[in-house]
């Protein structure tokens, strides 16, 4: 059985907002509305990359090799 909080990489999102810090997305299936925060000020968040309406996906980082 597959945890529930695993679900999120499951779903396609909707961009909502960005900020230089700060991502807002929604889930086109369940509606809900997630922030993601960067705490990275060297690699921030730009409309160019994610402009309203987009559609994305999020990543597993647990699935990634090691550094």
């Amino acid at each position: 059985m597959e945890p529930k909080n695993r679900k999120i990489f499951d779903e396609d999102y909707r961009v909502l907002a960005v900020e230089s810090q700060r991502l807002t997305i929604q889930g086109v299936r369940s509606g809900e509305v997630l922030t993601i925060v960067t705490q990275n000020p060297e690699a921030p968040l730009s409309a160019a990359d994610y402009p309203p309406g987009k559609l994305i996906t999020l990543s597993d980082p647990s699935n990634a090799p090691p550094n």
